[in-house]
């Protein structure tokens, strides 16, 4: 019987793949390099700070 947590990779991943851009309802899509989840549709990029997405449209960085 395994009673450990499961790692937290893990249930970060899945928790990234639930949200949706907070502009279009899109699929956003996880930068690891720069921290970031990035909405193609919307032009936007929003950071993740200390494990957390931040989805506030004004916080996020313009993308071309």
């Amino acid at each position: 019987m395994n009673d450990a947590p499961a790692p937290r990779r893990l249930t970060d991943r899945h928790m990234l793949e639930a949200l949706v851009c907070p502009v279009t309802n899109g699929r956003l899509s996880y930068d690891s390099r720069r921290q970031e989840l990035v909405s193609k549709a919307a032009h936007l990029a929003f950071p993740i700070r200390n494990g957390i997405p931040i989805m506030l449209v004004d916080e996020a960085r313009e993308i071309d």
